[in-house]
């Protein structure tokens, strides 16, 4: 009896468990019901000048490639708007008020010793295409379920070449996000405090920039 009770456990735990894939495709499944997203991220990140702490806006419509970042912190980047579609990034100097315009193949954020564009795109877009994705963390939580998802981006030199995102089985989302260099050393840990979809955003909003500001195509 104990060890039909047994193998009944065993089965049942097996049917339970989750891999990577299985995370990422309910992730994957529930930003399909989402036109749009805003999420607040404060955390600590690499830049050139040091670990400096960061605080930002990210805004994005998935169906349309466009995501805007909007930087609070640190005060080098304060006001500073990053805005990523598909083909082009562009870079608002509020400072200067420069407009730097890159191909988004090409492009990268100045001030920061990682790639943090790529990095802060695949906060609102995760998948097998763009990640190799190992489980290695499952706990339990207050809300649920969170696991730990280990992600090598299939895109070389980026500036890092790990990630770890922490989701939550509670509307199957990330609580955090970690980059990490090949030696193991964290170029970034964020934190993602607010998270709000379906609010209306449009396109146009995610767009503006500065009338008056000058454009530099590179």
């Amino acid at each position: 009896m104990k060890k039909v009770l047994f193998t009944v456990l065993l089965m049942g735990s097996a049917a339970l468990a989750q891999t990577a894939d299985d995370i990422i495709a309910k992730v994957q499944a529930n930003q399909k019901t989402v036109k749009d997203v805003t999420i607040r991220v404060v955390g600590k990140a690499e830049l050139d000048a040091g670990a400096q702490s960061i605080d930002l806006d990210i805004q994005s419509i998935p169906a349309s490639n466009l995501t805007r970042i909007s930087f609070n912190a640190p005060d080098a980047l304060a006001d500073n708007v990053v805005v990523l579609d598909k083909n082009t990034v562009y870079n608002y100097l509020f400072l200067t008020n420069q407009v730097t315009v890159q191909s988004a193949k090409k492009a990268r954020l100045e001030g920061f010793s990682f790639d943090f564009t790529k990095f802060a795109d695949f906060s609102t877009e995760l998948g097998k295409d763009k990640f190799s994705l190992k489980l290695i963390s499952t706990d339990n939580a207050r809300d649920g379920k969170v696991y730990v998802i280990e992600a090598t981006p299939k895109e070389q030199d980026l500036g890092f070449t790990k990630t770890r995102v922490t989701i939550t089985e509670n509307g199957w989302r990330p609580l955090r996000m970690q980059a990490l260099d090949s030696k193991g050393k964290l170029l970034a840990d964020l934190n993602f405090t607010t998270w709000k979809t379906n609010t209306g955003l449009k396109a146009s909003t995610l767009k503006s920039l500065p009338k008056d500001a000058q454009v530099i195509k590179k």
